[in-house]
């Protein structure tokens, strides 16, 4: 069936023919899936001879036409395969549930990554900006997609109906992208609180207020958007940039309706912070922890470990390994110095070699986003003190500057961040300066 579709015949009854071959799809089992969806990456591959004579005249004679030729060439007949199956009904939903179950078996099978490379180009084009709808989420949204954003929530977990109707809210903003060929279905969505200053906890946010009265009135007194969870709802869709656009845009619709918001800022979580941190203490690689000597003392102090003064790792890895932590006053204290300082080397050092920054830092920052505040137990629920020890990020966008600090950071891996930054980072040199990225001048100037 596959094959017929790429032929004449299936070009003239392309939907009837790539319908029944989602309905025959759809009834194999979950191992015969595998085999057709290999059976595609395969067998459907571009012909060498005619590719290879299309470079040699490339070569040759490199001009339009050639390269035209050449492209033509090179793409792999999966890719029209793939097109024309889009042509049936309710086709682009069927495709992206395949690459959500092809993702799944990437891992087992990795004949498959040739396919998978042909879904994320077609998604890119079908998926652009151009054919996003922007939504305003409240109240009034037809419950079976609110109930949509109850089951997709994936930063802050929804507590039901009554938890939702808060977040929809008067000093509440919800937003998403719908596209036409998939009704119904966000594909992102940001939720935002309407505040004054920078928030640094997530629990206020969440907080469940009832008075609708000092909410809208909260919404009236508010200077500061703060966006407080972005969640992609489409895993077939991984890979597939949406929050970029999905910011800006939402910004440019705040500052329209509330004009008296000066400030559009993110608290975010740090979700490689604990796991960096652990490693770096296995391996005894922490030479930006220098630590003054009252610093030392109270760790020791809070590990229980008065001997080990002058061998800080052991205290801190005899700190952070007793459950009962961050519970208990003294012991947060005398982390929170070190762990605020430590989580700005994380956020702002260069990755080198094979590590990488944190993932919501490389969106934000990659975004044109300022590192303006690292919070102090932001999130001390479980699952933020699994993270990052309980530590939130305030990422600032900031209009007048956004392009010059993502350029700055796509280009040469310079970190925009604020002068509270640079502050946690003063007290302790670098073993390697260099390591360090650099801040923009204009960055440095705003702060």
């Amino acid at each position: 069936m596959a094959k017929s579709l790429l032929s004449e015949r299936g070009e003239a009854s392309g939907a009837a023919v790539a319908r029944e071959l989602f309905n025959v799809f759809a009834a194999l089992t979950p191992n015969q899936r595998i085999e057709f969806l290999v059976f595609v990456a395969e067998s459907f591959q571009p012909d060498r001879k005619r590719l290879s004579e299309a470079a040699r005249m490339y070569l040759a004679e490199p001009n339009t036409e050639t390269a035209a030729r050449l492209a033509d060439d090179a793409e792999p007949p999966r890719q029209e395969l793939l097109r024309r199956m889009n042509m049936a009904p309710g086709g682009t939903a069927a495709l992206v549930a395949i690459r959500k179950q092809l993702l799944a078996d990437l891992p087992a099978h990795p004949g498959l990554t040739l396919l998978d490379a042909d879904l994320r180009h077609l998604f890119v084009s079908w998926f652009n900006r151009g054919f996003l709808e922007l939504r305003r989420i409240d109240w009034q949204t037809p419950a079976a997609v609110l109930e949509k954003f109850i089951t997709y929530e994936a930063v802050h977990e929804i507590q039901g109906w009554d938890d939702l109707r808060r977040r929809l809210a008067a000093d509440r903003r919800c937003f998403a992208f719908f596209h036409p060929a998939l009704p119904g279905e966000p594909l992102i969505f940001v939720e935002v609180a309407l505040v004054k200053g920078l928030a640094g906890s997530i629990n206020a946010l969440l907080e469940r207020d009832a008075d609708e009265a000092m909410q809208a009135k909260r919404a009236n007194e508010a200077d500061t958007a703060i966006f407080y969870s972005i969640s992609n709802c489409q895993d077939g869709l991984r890979g597939i940039s949406f929050g970029n656009f999905l910011i800006k845009q939402v910004v440019e619709e705040l500052r329209a309706e509330l004009p008296g918001l000066r400030q559009f800022s993110t608290l975010s979580p740090v979700p490689h912070f604990r796991r960096w941190l652990e490693a770096r203490i296995k391996k005894s690689d922490l030479p930006e922890l220098m630590l003054t000597a009252g610093e030392r003392q109270n760790l020791a102090d809070a590990a229980g470990l008065p001997s080990e003064a002058d061998q800080p790792l052991a205290a801190l890895s005899a700190v952070l390994g007793a459950e009962s932590w961050a519970q208990t006053a003294t012991v947060k204290e005398a982390l929170r110095p070190i762990l605020l300082r430590l989580c700005a080397h994380f956020l702002t050092t260069r990755p080198a070699g094979k590590s990488r920054i944190d993932p919501v830092a490389r969106f934000h920052l990659g975004n044109g986003a300022r590192l303006e505040r690292i919070n102090w137990m932001g999130n001390p629920g479980k699952r933020g003190l699994e993270e990052s020890y309980g530590i939130m990020v305030n990422y600032l966008y900031d209009p007048a500057i956004i392009e010059g600090n993502h350029e700055g950071f796509v280009r040469e891996g310079t970190i925009a961040r604020a002068a509270a930054v640079d502050a946690l980072l003063m007290p302790v040199a670098p073993s390697n300066p260099s390591l360090l990225p650099r801040v923009t001048r204009r960055a440095r100037a705003k702060t």
